[in-house]
């Protein structure tokens, strides 16, 4: 079992480029099966989530290989089967991602629910729902989805929640419908930006993503492309708070501000300097950050969720108190006690926890209880003093190519290791 050992209190000084947005290149991933050709993601990051879609296509009959160190090479050409195996639905959330990809080109698809980190109820009804509209026959008896949709037809969908991953599953699923789909109330982050332009690239008529209403025009044979994936937001949020936690300064490469402009509301009011242009984002810390007004998680463009726990970590030493309150995931709050082993002081009722500043964190030995939970341990840990032992990294590489590179990148004394 692997886990990151990190020693705290050297303040941060260096440069390190973004990798590629794992919750783009997971979409992404799927809508290379409606090409039946070559596709070729640049920019792919290395991650266990990245390796999981791959053998979801190598089970489907699919091909892939790496070329160089971040260009991964898919072939849907030989596409063989339509059936998932709950092995692989189980390793992650975003495995539900296939389900429309697999109906617009085989007409039929066998998956069971998906897994992933334990965040409390995240249904995929509206995927369900959603693909109903469009003309799918599902029948869900005993956590298997049996579905069909021998021809497909294009209609006006309203979510009742902007979900990401609904919305995205109806966009390919649109894309082998006859007709127009119209997504209403869609989900308007980046990533969705994302596959609307690698759709595109590949001779589909998207449009509307980054607003509340998409369009799709479907019934398009798609082609293969090169593409270049964005840079991952959360990643690049992530090492701002790091700097936050540790001090210092910082540049990182390639990151965007304008994917994360609500996380750097925040750390500006925290007291951090700011810069950024089309190179990426300079983050200078030079104290305590200063308590902030209360954040509150929403679906973009407001604060995202995925960073709510890195910002609680960046702010445990801040000067007074900070207020959380979590309206997307009811688990979202889980790596609260492992902060606490370290000295953090956390209170949390309900949806909202509520962050004291300690004058001083402690190196501990704690766990990672999932994704974006284990990332904060690292950046509580990079101003606690002494050594801190975080265990069942797993999470972290999920979604982070090597979060210890980078974080040597930046400055910090961080190691991984192997019981």
């Amino acid at each position: 079992m692997s886990h990151f050992i990190i020693r705290g209190g050297r303040r941060l000084k260096g440069e390190t480029e973004i990798q590629g947005a794992k919750n783009s290149v997971l979409p992404i991933l799927a809508a290379t099966l409606l090409t039946a050709d070559q596709v070729e993601l640049r920019g792919c990051p290395r991650l266990r989530d990245v390796d999981a879609s791959v053998r979801i296509l190598e089970g489907l009959g699919c091909a892939a290989h790496w070329e160089g160190e971040d260009t991964l090479v898919v072939d849907t050409r030989s596409l063989s089967g339509c059936a998932v195996s709950e092995a692989l639905m189980r390793e992650m959330r975003s495995s539900a991602i296939f389900l429309g990809a697999i109906l617009a080109r085989c007409g039929q698809a066998e998956l069971s629910y998906p897994g992933g980190c334990e965040l409390g109820p995240r249904p995929i009804d509206l995927h369900l729902s959603g693909l109903r509209d469009l003309g799918a026959e599902i029948d869900d008896a005993g956590g298997v989805l049996h579905c069909k949709a021998p021809r497909l037809r294009g209609r006006e969908i309203v979510l009742s929640f902007p979900s990401v991953g609904a919305t995205e599953n109806l966009m390919l699923a649109a894309c082998g419908a006859s007709g127009v789909t119209t997504i209403a109330n869609a989900a308007r982050e980046p990533e969705i930006v994302d596959l609307q332009n690698f759709l595109t690239a590949c001779g589909a008529r998207v449009s509307g993503a980054g607003t509340s209403t998409v369009s799709v025009e479907g019934g398009r044979t798609l082609h293969g492309c090169t593409y270049n994936v964005m840079p991952d937001r959360i990643v690049a949020a992530t090492y701002l708070c790091a700097a936050v936690s540790a001090g210092g300064e910082i540049f990182l490469r390639r990151a965007r501000e304008e994917h994360l402009s609500t996380v750097t509301a925040v750390l500006r009011e925290a007291g951090c300097t700011i810069r950024s242009d089309e190179q990426g984002i300079v983050c200078a810390c030079r104290d305590h950050p200063a308590a902030v007004r209360p954040v509150r998680t929403a679906p973009y463009p407001g604060f995202p969720t995925d960073a709510q726990a890195i910002l609680m970590a960046a702010l445990l030493k801040c000067r007074g108190a900070a207020v959380f309150e979590e309206n997307m995931f009811e688990n979202r709050y889980r790596h609260v006690d492992e902060l606490a082993r370290m000295g953090a002081s956390v209170r949390v009722s309900g949806r909202a926890a509520v962050v004291t500043g300690v004058e001083r964190l402690h190196g501990a030995p704690v766990r990672c209880t999932d994704l974006r939970g284990g990332a904060a341990l690292c950046v509580a840990a990079l101003t606690a003093e002494g050594e801190t032992e975080v265990s069942e990294t797993g999470h972290i590489d999920r979604g982070y190519e090597d979060l210890v590179r980078d974080f040597r990148e930046l400055g910090a004394e961080a190691f991984r290791g192997k019981r």
